[in-house]
């Protein structure tokens, strides 16, 4: 008897999961995992785990006794190869699976290095899965030589562990500066800051030519003639949405596999949710990747499956934790054409459109973070004029 099949074994496939069973969907529910581990939170692969601070089993979003109580047939370490929407089925090595509705939760992995400029050596590594970071875990020896490639958010991160640790750090951004498409200069600046008084070498609008070694590497080459030492490498220059089942299934592809505001693809019968699904947000296809988007699509979608018509209404948010600094971003800054600078127990960074306030980021001020969320979702009208000159943040929720 077909049922619902969940492809992808993250925090989408988690949600969409646990919302079915919990809205009261009595029928067969199986999700394809191929990783052979069980779902998992990923944001704290490249702070506490990799610190050791997070043993691995308070990653595990659910007990092993959950997916049993219901009755969920998770099955790990199987790559679906295929989806047919004639026959309404999926294939896999063992065999094929029919379904009466498909949810895609294939994620997005990382982009990596071509082995035509030394990607494919020992020692080059992602920060995307248990297996990457297990695997990356003992070349952190106090005293190695790390070369970061890319100066967002996941290599960052993996910077401030690696300072941490007692590593030597070099960070190469081929932009000019670090967090160039996702966070205004003032808080690159700050970000910036950070790291430069915990040691870490920031190398800005550079580019790489090619990783030097034969077998392991052993440094980075830069397009500028300089060469950079290195025991190992991380790269992470950003992820590409896992589209290549919904190219097959002939589903439509724009930044990511396109859904509608009910989380439907080009397929009435199949779904998708979390960083493999783009939506119309200002007229483009944009997807959101973060463990808040990857819940709300997923326990969308679930709502929607039992009948509702739901529409999407996203409400972005993210953090990153580096060295002593957390940092909190609300909303999507996209288009933004004023900032305001507010300095207080922390830092504050807000975001205006047009006028209206469309983000916020945060570095240790928690209070600002809070304020400008409850803000942006609220709509409540705010001027630059009035974050630039408020004596109490709260006071603008009144």
């Amino acid at each position: 008897m077909s049922g619902i099949v969940i492809i992808g074994g993250g925090q989408a496939a988690a949600s969409t999961s646990a919302k079915l069973r919990s809205l009261g969907y009595d029928g067969d529910l199986t999700i394809f995992a191929e990783e052979p581990v069980a779902p998992y939170q990923r944001p704290p692969l490249s702070k506490g785990y990799l610190l050791g601070e997070m043993p691995i089993d308070r990653l595990t979003l659910r007990s092993e006794e959950f997916w049993a109580a219901n009755r969920i047939d998770l099955r790990l370490g199987v790559k679906v190869t295929d989806i047919s929407p004639d026959d309404k089925s999926v294939g896999f090595a063992g065999g094929r699976v029919p379904y009466a509705s498909l949810v895609l939760c294939t994620g997005a992995p990382p982009r990596r290095l071509p082995d035509a400029i030394g990607g494919a050596l020992r020692g080059v590594f992602t920060v995307r899965t248990l297996a990457d970071v297990d695997e990356m875990a003992a070349s952190f020896k106090p005293g190695a030589r790390l070369v970061v490639i890319g100066g967002g958010y996941i290599g960052l991160e993996a910077a401030a562990v690696a300072r941490k640790l007692g590593l030597e750090v070099t960070l190469i951004e081929a932009a000019l500066r670090i967090l160039g498409r996702v966070a205004a200069p003032e808080t690159a600046d700050a970000i910036r800051d950070l790291h430069h008084a915990h040691g870490v070498n920031i190398l800005e609008g550079v580019g790489i030519s090619h990783l030097v070694g034969t077998d392991h590497v052993s440094g980075v080459a830069l397009t500028d003639g300089r060469e950079v030492a290195a025991d190992f490498v991380i790269v992470g220059i950003g992820i590409l949405p896992a589209v290549e089942l919904a190219q097959m299934a002939g589903l439509t592809i724009e930044n990511g596999i396109a859904v509608n505001e009910f989380g439907q693809t080009s397929d009435p019968n199949i779904w998708a949710a979390g960083d493999c699904a783009s939506f119309n947000i200002d007229g483009d296809y944009r997807r959101i990747e973060s463990v808040g988007n990857a819940v709300d699509m997923g326990e969308l979608v679930a709502t929607n499956l039992m009948g509702a018509r739901v529409a999407y209404v996203p409400k972005p948010w993210f953090w990153s934790d580096q060295f002593d600094t957390k940092l909190q971003i609300a909303g999507l800054n996209i288009g933004y054409d004023e900032t305001v600078r507010r300095e207080g127990d922390g830092l504050s960074i807000w975001y205006f459109r047009s006028g209206t306030l469309v983000a916020v980021d945060a570095l240790n001020d928690p209070r600002a973070y809070m304020v400008g969320k409850r803000l942006i979702e609220s709509g409540k009208p705010v001027t630059a004029d009035m974050i630039r000159t408020a004596e109490d943040l709260k006071a603008l929720m009144k």
